[in-house]
C-alpha cells in the first residue's frame, strides 16, 4: 500500500502534528531555515549546501509532495535545489551527500566544469554513497523548457514524486499537468532501499518550501 509523506505539512503546522504522523524529528543542518506562518522558508542566497532533515521511515512504494518558490537569487552562476529520499543516516551540518540515498535535483549552471553536464537548466539523478561522496546517475537537459520556467519562476510550483524502494521505479510528475510525468530506475542494491531521512536542499537561491501539489 502506499503511504503518502506530505512533508511540508508536518513540518509547517508545528510540532503537534508529529506525533500523529509519526515524525519524531526534523533539523536545520545548513543554512539559513525559518517559518513564516505554515511555510518553511531558506533565506540565505549564498548558502551552498543549504539543507534540512527530516525523520521519517521510508521503504517499499512511497509518495512525496510538496511545492516549491523561487523567492530570490542566485547570487552566483550556479543554483538549483532538490530532495534527497531513502536517507539511511544523515549529518545534520552542512554536506555534499546526504548518507546513503538519492538526490533528485534541478538545476541551473551557465558554466558546467563536468564534461557532458548541460549549460543551463537540467534535472539530474544523483546517487549518495555517503556526506561526502556522490554519483551521478543521469542527466537531463531542460533548456527546452526555459519559457515555462519564466512563466512560473515566481509561482508556488508543485512537486510530486512517486518511488519504489523495493523496484526501483521513480516517477516525477509534470508541475503543469499531473496526468504526465517522467520515469526512470534507480540502480538498486540487493535487498532494495530503505531509509529513515528526506532531507530538502538549496544551492545558491533563496527559496520557500509548502503544502500541497
Amino acid at each position: 500500500m502506499k503511504r503518502l509523506i506530505v512533508i511540508v505539512l508536518v513540518l509547517g503546522v508545528g510540532a503537534s502534528l508529529f506525533a500523529q504522523a509519526q515524525l519524531s524529528e526534523y533539523r536545520f543542518a545548513s543554512g539559513d531555515w525559518r517559518w513564516v506562518g505554515n511555510r518553511l522558508y531558506q533565506n540565505d542566497a549564498a548558502a551552498p549546501l543549504a539543507k534540512v532533515n527530516v525523520r521519517v521511515p521510508q521503504s517499499g512504494p512511497m509518495i512525496y509532495e510538496f511545492n516549491v518558490r523561487y523567492e530570490d537569487g542566485p547570487r552566483k552562476t550556479h543554483a538549483g535545489f532538490g530532495i534527497h529520499i531513502f536517507a539511511d543516516d544523515v549529518i545534520h551540518v552542512a554536506s555534499w551527500g546526504s548518507g546513503t540515498s538519492y538526490l533528485l535535483w534541478l538545476n541551473y549552471d551557465e558554466n558546467p566544469v563536468t564534461p557532458g553536464f548541460p549549460k543551463g537548466f537540467s534535472a539530474q539523478v544523483y546517487r549518495s554513497i555517503s556526506n561526502s561522496r556522490m554519483e551521478l546517475v543521469e542527466s537531463v537537459d531542460l533548456n527546452a523548457y526555459v519559457d515555462l520556467v519564466d512563466q512560473y519562476l515566481t509561482s508556488q510550483i508543485p512537486v510530486k514524486i512517486w518511488a519504489n524502494g523495493d523496484t526501483g521505479e521513480v516517477r516525477v510528475y509534470d508541475p503543469t499537468d499531473s496526468a504526465l510525468d517522467y520515469y526512470f530506475y534507480f540502480n538498486l542494491p540487493t535487498k532494495g532501499l530503505k531509509g529513515n531521512w528526506v532531507s530538502l536542499r538549496t544551492n545558491n537561491v533563496k527559496a520557500s518550501f509548502g503544502l500541497g501539489y
